[in-house]
């Protein structure tokens, strides 16, 4: 990746809240990771109540070594220090989230679950989702959709969801027709096996239904970063992060309060 590729794909993350970044795994690899995921989905307990987002099983990585080489996978790492997200470090574990043929849609939602915090705020991702999707993706398998800017701005669409997963979106039925809806801005991310799919946590995000007879498989892997100032950020500092208080507690929640605005600061 040049130094130009690299930085306007973190522009076009920073503005619509992910990126796609091309050719990050083998063949070879995604092969080994295929063949892994379909051991894992056929001998581990799959969640009673995630039909729309798959199997989900959590993989610890100090328990599989496959998995563990994914999110150590040195071209990965490369490409988030070259879009200037090496600070960016993983969680202890990662989802195998397969949806299988013909499986359901998944609903609108986003992940950030720190909306009373001033880090909602902030211009730049704190926590993104890194995913692949080892058969490459189309509408009709069932492809990631994303309403892009939604990590920051307010639509109407963000006051009229279900809240997300087992807070009640899990449970809905599959006809819902504001959480199955197609949105006018929302764009299709069409990718092939070997990309890297990063997103922020806050974006609205879902995933049409796989209309085929084959599984397609998501491994969907969390990052953090510290609670601090990116390091290439030049741009100017939003005041409720500029006066968060660092030692303040924040109760979690995933609905957007008072710091996600109909328009950007």
């Amino acid at each position: 990746m040049t130094p130009e590729v690299a930085r306007q794909t973190r522009e076009q993350m920073i503005r619509d809240g992910f990126c796609v970044v091309p050719d990050v795994l083998t063949d070879e690899f995604v092969a080994e990771l295929r063949e892994e995921t379909a051991r894992l989905n056929a001998t581990e307990a799959h969640h009673p109540d995630t039909k729309y987002q798959g199997t989900h099983l959590n993989v610890p990585y100090a328990d599989n070594a496959i998995m563990r080489r994914l999110v150590e996978w040195p071209p990965a790492r490369r490409a988030l220090d070259a879009l200037g997200f090496g600070d960016f470090a993983s969680m202890e574990g990662m989802l195998v989230l397969t949806k299988p043929a013909r499986g359901p849609a998944l609903y609108w939602h986003q992940d950030w679950m720190m909306w009373n915090d001033p880090l909602s705020c902030t211009p730049w991702p704190q926590t993104i989702f890194v995913s692949y999707y080892l058969e490459g993706t189309s509408v009709e398998n069932g492809c990631l959709k994303i309403i892009p800017g939604t990590h920051r701005r307010r639509i109407p669409l963000h006051d009229i969801l279900v809240t997300a997963h087992e807070q009640g979106a899990r449970f809905i039925e599959e006809d819902h027709p504001v959480m199955f809806s197609d949105h006018p801005d929302q764009v299709n991310v069409e990718v092939g096996p070997r990309d890297l799919v990063l997103a922020d946590a806050r974006v609205l995000h879902a995933a049409y239904k796989n209309r085929t007879d084959e599984p397609r498989d998501l491994l969907l892997l969390w990052h953090r970063r510290p609670m601090t100032v990116p390091d290439y950020w030049d741009g100017e500092i939003p005041r409720t992060i500029a006066e968060r208080d660092p030692d303040a507690e924040y109760e979690p929640t995933r609905i957007p309060g008072k710091y996600l605005t109909a328009q950007r600061e």
